[in-house]
Order: structure tokens, then sequence, then C-alpha cells
């Protein structure tokens, strides 16, 4: 049986053949999406886009031409989207200036986007964090956003596969017909739209060289919950393809652009890591590190400091 590979694209001849299950472009998103037919392609479509904000990797554009070109690409997405489809934009804040001048929160601007396509929003989740910069002169931001919009009102959201252990497991109704048994759902309770999981910081155990890499669980409950195995997730701005370890590890297919080379191919490698099974991933359902709970430092599986 030929072994399972992520595979790299990087002209559009390669386009015009049936795509192998696991796929990295190299190069702009809009030129892939271009070369693709205008029909249901994609189950899932999961990205964290740059958010305009002058990081090494990205380059800074005036925000309302941002916003046309991430609109043009949010268009040709939900052209190839599924009847039953989601896309889920993770997004944090606009700055203006340096970090602590005012913000614009993405999601305000974005929502208008998706609304005027015809999407419909089905959740706002909060991804809360435990580190990152301090500010002298404003709160310091510890969420960011996952929008979370369907192509239509049949779509496709999977909760068991996702539930998270109840608070009171052992709660029973006293009164009624069901006196006596169990009020919670014998698989656990629903994640709720706040979601607390570690960012990747310096002592992550999936952490790259990639400045604003996010975490695989978060992709990881997203593909769960909104595709079912085998389906096709895809994600325009892949970096270095955290959406792809996580399409990987729960046994759907991948497509991901990404127009900086080094990422692209460090983004490959790890997806080709997740096939094999030895890809550095902190698990989705590990609890976070609260030191008041502990009495010593947390350490993951691989022996290294863990930042939650």
């Amino acid at each position: 049986m030929p072994k399972i590979r992520c595979h790299s694209l990087t002209t559009t001849d390669q386009l015009r053949v049936p795509l192998t299950d696991y796929v990295m472009w190299r190069g702009d998103v809009e030129k892939f999406l271009d070369a693709l037919p205008s029909q249901p392609l994609f189950d899932l479509v999961v990205t964290s886009p740059p958010y305009n904000i002058g990081k090494a990797y990205e380059d800074r554009q005036r925000l309302d031409d941002y916003l046309d070109w991430q609109q043009r690409v949010i268009g040709k997405c939900v052209d190839r989207l599924s009847p039953r489809g989601s896309m889920c934009w993770q997004v944090g804040n606009f700055v203006e200036g340096n970090g602590e001048a005012t913000i614009l929160p993405l999601d305000m601007v974005f929502h208008p986007i998706f609304d005027g396509l015809g999407l419909k929003l089905r959740n706002r989740i909060v991804w809360h964090y435990g580190h990152g910069l301090h500010y002298k002169r404003r709160f310091s931001g510890r969420y960011e956003v996952v929008l979370w919009y369907t192509n239509s009102d049949d779509y496709t959201f999977n909760l068991d596969a996702v539930r998270v252990p109840s608070k009171y497991p052992g709660k029973k109704h006293y009164k009624g017909p069901r006196t006596g048994q169990y009020s919670g759902n014998p698989l656990g309770k629903n994640p709720e739209d706040v979601w607390a999981i570690p960012n990747v910081k310096s002592s992550h155990v999936e952490k790259t060289g990639h400045p604003c890499q996010f975490p695989a669980a978060l992709v990881q409950r997203l593909t769960l919950a909104l595709t079912n195995p085998r389906e096709v997730v895809f994600d325009p701005f892949a970096g270095v393809a955290s959406t792809g370890v996580a399409a990987a590890i729960t046994g759907r297919k991948f497509r991901g652009c990404e127009i900086a080379e080094d990422y692209a191919e460090m983004g490959e490698q790890r997806v080709n890591e997740a096939l094999a099974g030895t890809a550095r991933v902190r698990p989705l359902d590990r609890p976070v590190y609260d030191p008041a709970m502990a009495g010593s430092v947390a350490r993951n599986p691989f022996g290294q400091k863990d930042d939650g």
C-alpha cells in the first residue's frame, strides 16, 4: 500500500488532475483558487489570515485595501464551499500605530463581508490563551476570535465528537419523571463558546520558526465538529500548516496555500509527520496547566517545559 504523503504544488497545470489527499500550494492563494472549478470542493475552510499589523511575514496595507483583498479571497472560497460546509476565520485586532495605540477588532469589519456573501454566523468563539505582550496604557490582550459561518441552515455539526467532561458528572434529577437519573449527557457537555487553549509560544511543543503560529488543537476541535471523516479542509493562509496537522490527525483531507517558501516547506514536513504519527502536538484534551492546582512545573510528553 503506497505511503500517504503531503505533496507540494507550484504550477496550475498540477491542479488540472485529481489532487491527492494532502496538498500544499506554494504560491498565491488567489492563483490557486482561480485555477479550480467553481463547484463544491471544500467542506470546511478554516484559517488565521494575516492581520495586517506589520509582522515579518506580511506586507502592511491600507486597511481598505487589506479588506478588499480578504473579500476577494473569501468570495472565491464561498464559491467552492459545499452546501453543508462551514467557514471559520480566526482573527485578532488591527492596531493603528504601535502596540499601545487604538485597536480595531477585526471580527467587526469581517462580519459584513461574510454576511454580504450570504453566510450565516453560528458562533463568535472566544479563544482564550494565557501568554502574550504586556501593555502599560491598556489591558493586555489575552484572547482572539473565531468567526464560524455556515453556507446554509443544513450544516454539519458533530457535537458528540467534541464534548468535554461535565463539571458535575454525577448530578442527578431530584424531582419529576426522571428523578434519580443522571441529568447530564454521558458523553460530556458542550464545550461552549469560550475555549482555553494555550497559544504557541517559545516553550510550546509545536513551536516552529513562524512568529504567529496557531495551535493544532484549535483547528482539531473545529475539524471534528464541522466535518466528517475523509472530507476536505482548506486553509487559504496555511503558514506552517497547523490546519493540515489537525486534518491529518482527525482523518480529513487537506488543501493549503502558503506564499512564503520556508513556511510552506515546514508545513509540508509537519503534515507528513502527522500522517506518520510522529508530529509533536499538544493534545486537545490536555488540561491547561494551573500553577495554583499543582505543586510542580508542568511538563509535556517530550520532556520540555510547557507554557500551558
